[in-house]
């Protein structure tokens, strides 16, 4: 099967199919191109929605990551992250691979298909010039035949005339041989141009146009073939990066499956666990009996000397710790807003970040001191006078960290002292009746404090305990305050800005009205309606010969 031989005469045609041949691969291109671009698009909106639910640094999100369930989302955006990268190879092999070079191929079978068409057309009109030569002479040739038949027959009518002369004869029979020589002339030159276009006609449709139209056959079967190869390639180039994206999607399994709800649950206790024991049971209070009303050191409301509310500062408050709301005030330096086990994690925090910047900070002091024995070997390096500066700065720095770090480790051995024993602590009785059962009210920094440490102040009546009044309240109202058990000296000023705390001035001499219970508070009294609690180490307490002697707590 040849086009040269089966369509000999479909060039108009052939030239139709193979720019529409052409058309068919610059849209295959098209679509190509365009593959990659959704490609591309659709890695980039990947990329986006992997960063948009990244964790911010330094924020709140960063610390939730410390749950498996949170990991396992991390590892879900990250390896989403390689997954859209797997869609950019995509796109940039079929544009490689498929795009460029086939944009580089139409070009060149465009010049081919023009090149062959152009010999066709040669071909063609050179054909067609002889066949012009061929109609020309064929007229020439019948008109020279019949102009010597005119000759001839005017020859013979002026010699039958007896009245012509015989030079017109003579000339008339010249005339007819001359014209009957123009037309033998002509035959000759007709059959000759005849044979001629006989030819070159023979080799046009025999051996011109088959090599033009096999040429361009071949051209032809060569596109159809490589747009059967791009298609193989465009299959290849998705086949190729199944099996990473595979490994991503085995990934995003692995991570599923480490997720570990106990451990989880752990966080959890380990991020919020304040320290502080449960409340104990409330004591019965019998009204009945001739005797001072007594208080349950756990009880959820404070008193004043039976009165079912706490004094602090001329107002009277009664809470319930868990159910209290948090104070939105500056956190302490030292954290003592928090709850035991909070506090002393954060003080761990804080005591491991300085001694990162201390070994930060030494590391650059070696490096100075390295470089100024080398100044000092080699004084055409450098100057070692110019180091003197940022030594003594980078030296001053360690030192002041250092203290820093002193500071918070002493707060940190407080409070990994007091929080084995506080539980027992908390049950101690302060001793300020003298052998008296009463007990003093242990909880009352319970009372201030939520389960995750925060002191509240009042700022609605929801907050507050409920306490319904009885007849007896009438005869509590008048009953003294709590006696003094001994004097504290203020070390420190403190800014009570906590419902129940107090504010003190460095060097103010207080009364002490309850001491430590192991919770870090110590309760004073400036004047009779003017009472609160105070850090245990913000004061100086000596306590009287009636409360087990002199104790001081610095």
């Amino acid at each position: 099967m040849s086009w040269g031989t089966e369509l000999w005469d479909q060039f108009d045609n052939l030239e139709k199919h193979t720019q529409w041949g052409i058309d068919i691969l610059e849209k295959y291109i098209k679509f190509v191109k365009e593959r990659t671009d959704i490609e591309l698009s659709y890695a980039k909106q990947l990329r986006n929605l992997s960063k948009k639910y990244q964790p911010k640094k330094n924020s709140k999100e960063e610390e939730e990551y410390k749950y498996t369930a949170c990991k396992a989302f991390l590892s879900t955006l990250n390896e989403m992250n390689d997954y859209a990268g797997q869609h950019e190879v995509i796109s940039e092999n079929m544009t490689s691979q498929i795009t460029v070079d086939l944009m580089r191929y139409v070009q060149e079978l465009k010049q081919e298909r023009k090149s062959n068409f152009h010999d066709g057309r040669k071909a063609q009109q050179h054909i067609e010039t002889c066949w012009k030569q061929l109609e020309s002479s064929k007229r020439r040739f019948e008109r020279d035949c019949k102009e010597a038949d005119r000759a001839q027959q005017y020859f013979e009518k002026m010699d039958a005339d007896i009245n012509v002369t015989k030079a017109d004869v003579e000339k008339a029979r010249q005339q007819a041989q001359l014209r009957h020589q123009m037309a033998e002339d002509s035959k000759a030159d007709y059959s000759s141009i005849l044979q001629r276009f006989n030819q070159e006609q023979w080799e046009y449709y025999h051996t011109h146009i088959p090599n033009i139209f096999q040429k361009i056959q071949e051209m032809e079967e060569r596109r159809i073939m490589r747009i059967g190869e791009s298609m193989k390639t465009y299959a290849e180039v998705d086949r190729q990066v199944i099996p990473i994206i595979g490994k991503c999607l085995d990934g995003i399994v692995k991570a599923a499956e480490s997720i570990d709800q106990k451990n989880d649950s752990q966080l959890v206790v380990e991020a919020y666990k304040s320290g502080f024991e449960p409340p104990g049971d409330i004591e019965f209070e019998d009204y009945t009996q001739p005797m001072k009303r007594t208080v349950s050191e756990n009880s959820l409301s404070s008193s004043k000397e039976g009165k079912p509310e706490l004094k602090f500062g001329g107002k009277s408050r009664g809470k319930l710790w868990p159910f209290i709301k948090k104070n939105k005030g500056a956190t302490p330096e030292d954290f003592s807003n928090l709850p035991p086990e909070q506090r002393r994690k954060k003080l761990q925090q804080k005591v491991d970040d300085l001694n990162k910047e201390i070994q930060k900070e030494t590391d650059q002091r070696d490096a100075i001191t390295k470089m100024k024995d080398v100044y000092l070997k080699n004084p055409q390096m450098g100057d070692p006078a110019s180091l003197d500066h940022k030594l003594a700065e980078v030296t001053q720095n360690i030192e002041r960290l250092r203290l820093e770090t002193q500071k918070f480790e002493a707060w940190l051995a407080e409070v990994e002292g007091r929080l084995p024993a506080r539980s027992e602590q908390a049950r101690r009785q302060s001793g300020m009746y003298d052998g008296q059962t009463q007990q003093t009210v242990t909880n009352c920094a319970q009372d201030r404090e939520s389960p995750d440490g925060s002191y509240t102040e009042e700022q609605s009546q929801e907050s507050e305990l409920k306490v319904l009044t009885t007849d007896f309240d009438d005869e509590f109202d008048d009953e003294e305050p709590l006696p003094a058990i001994g004097t504290c000296k203020a070390l420190y000023t403190f800014e009570g800005q906590n419902e129940g705390t107090i504010s003190v001035v460095e060097g103010e001499l207080l009364s002490v009205i309850e001491e430590d219970k192991g919770d870090g508070w110590t309760r004073i009294r400036r004047s009779e309606d003017e009472e609160g609690y105070v850090p245990t180490s913000y004061v100086e307490v000596y306590l009287d010969k009636n409360a087990k002697g002199a104790k001081t707590y610095i």
